[in-house]
């Protein structure tokens, strides 16, 4: 049987922009471990996330910052 559900490819910008989001609407910190990042992001593309994040040399310690940098903020 072919699956005709949709999978959504996390690409490392994507997973970027989503933390970025994520950051912009206060829900987590710029210390705190990529691993936060379950809590918010579907568990089922999780694997996935996380294949995306090594391949860019990225662990589940590291922390928000070492993934989206500084970030410009539009405005307060």
């Amino acid at each position: 049987m072919i699956s005709t559900t949709a999978t959504k490819r996390y690409s490392i910008g994507a997973i970027r922009e989503e933390a970025i989001n994520l950051l912009e609407i206060g829900v987590i910190a710029f210390d705190q471990p990529l691993r936060i990042l379950f809590e918010y992001l579907p568990a089922n593309e999780w694997n996935m996330i996380e294949c995306e994040l090594e391949r860019y040399d990225y662990l589940l310690r590291d922390r928000i910052i070492d993934l989206v940098g500084e970030i410009s903020w539009k405005s307060d």
